[in-house]
């Protein structure tokens, strides 16, 4: 079974049975499990920001969101969250 370090790698699925198909044999893996329960317990200690975003990218990224059952704010903050990791861990 394949372990999904990243939710990039989940794709789009066109259908239910795609993704039935996907996830029979993909788990996530725990570490991404961990931090997207971290950022949920992070959020009781969040600030708010304004950030404009293109309006068909808002869009696009909502739509994505919503193909995982994601809130498109959550999704964002674990981007964020991996990115920050992935630049902290080049230095």
């Amino acid at each position: 079974m394949n372990a999904i370090a990243s939710w990039e790698e989940v794709p789009l699925f066109d259908s239910e049975e795609a993704e039935a198909a996907f996830w029979a044999t993909n788990r996530i893996e725990v570490r991404l499990m961990d931090s997207a329960v971290a950022a949920a317990a992070e959020n009781s200690e969040s600030v708010t920001i304004t950030l404009r975003i293109d309006p068909r990218m808002l869009a696009r990224i909502k739509r994505l969101a919503r193909s995982r059952y994601l809130n498109y704010q959550s999704m964002i903050k674990q981007w964020l969250s991996e990115r920050l990791e992935q630049e902290l861990r080049e230095r």
